[in-house]
C-alpha cells in the first residue's frame, strides 16, 4: 500500500468518526429537548416571547385544547372548535428548566382574565398550562400557587391535560418577524411592523406591566 493510499485512508476514516460524531451529538440533543406548551391569548405574541429565552429552540404556534381535528385559524377564531390558540415551546432542560419557562408565562399573561386576552376576547384566547402527567401537573400548580401569593390576586389560568395539537398554518409560524408586506389601514407594511402595531393597540405590554410591574420579563418587546 502506497503512502498516498494510507493518507487517503486516514482522511476517510476521519470523516467517518466526524460524521459519526455530528449525528450522535445530533440525536442527544434531540433527545435531551422537552416541549411545553402553554396558551397566552394571541400566539403571535407567546412565539415572540418565548422565542428570546435563551435555552428555547423553538416555539411552534397551532392550536390545542378542543374536539375539532386539523382545525383551520378560520375555524378556531371562529369559536366553532373549542380550541386555544397555543404554543409548542421545545427547549433545552440543561439550559432552562420547565419550572423557569412556567414562571415567565404566568408572568407574561393576563392570569386575572378567564374571558380572553387583552382586546382578543372569546375561548380561542383564553390562557392555559397544558400537562402530560402527574409530575408536570405537580410542578405546574406548585409554580402557579407561588405566583398567585406572589400578585395577591386569584389566577384563574386552568392546568389542564394534554391534548391533540394541531400546527397552526405556515403564515402564522414567526409572524412577528416577517418580512411580508401586507396592507393596513394605514397602507402596505411589513409583517413585523404589523405585528408591533397590533401588540401595542392591543395593549398587552401595558396591562402585563401594570400587573407584575418589574417582574413582567418582556415588555421590551412591544416597543
Amino acid at each position: 500500500m502506497t503512502p498516498f493510499s494510507d493518507t487517503a485512508r486516514n482522511i476517510a476514516l476521519g470523516a467517518m468518526i466526524a460524521l459519526a460524531m455530528v449525528s450522535k451529538s445530533t440525536s442527544l440533543s434531540a433527545q435531551e429537548t422537552e416541549t411545553l406548551t402553554i396558551a397566552g391569548g394571541c400566539f403571535w405574541c407567546v412565539e415572540s416571547d418565548f422565542e428570546s429565552v435563551p435555552g428555547v429552540l423553538d416555539a411552534v404556534v397551532g392550536y390545542t385544547g378542543g374536539s375539532s381535528r386539523n382545525p383551520t385559524y378560520k375555524q378556531v377564531s371562529g369559536e366553532t372548535t373549542g380550541h386555544y390558540e397555543a404554543a409548542q415551546v421545545i427547549y433545552d432542560p440543561t439550559v432552562v428548566s420547565r419550572k423557569e419557562l412556567l414562571e415567565l408565562f404566568l408572568r407574561s399573561i393576563d392570569v386575572t382574565d378567564a374571558d380572553g386576552q387583552f382586546c382578543d376576547r372569546g375561548p380561542s384566547y383564553r390562557t392555559a398550562i397544558f400537562v402530560s402527567d402527574s409530575q408536570e401537573r405537580e410542578l405546574a400548580q406548585a409554580v402557579k400557587n407561588a405566583a398567585q401569593e406572589e400578585l395577591g390576586q386569584e389566577i384563574v389560568t386552568p392546568i389542564l391535560d394534554q391534548s391533540a395539537f394541531y400546527k397552526a398554518e405556515e403564515y402564522h409560524q414567526a409572524y412577528y418577524k416577517g418580512d411580508n408586506i401586507i396592507l393596513s389601514r394605514f397602507g402596505p407594511i411589513r409583517q413585523s411592523t404589523a405585528y408591533k402595531q397590533y401588540r401595542e393597540a392591543c395593549g398587552r405590554d401595558s396591562r402585563i406591566q401594570a400587573l407584575w410591574g418589574n417582574d413582567a420579563p418582556f415588555i421590551h418587546h412591544g416597543s
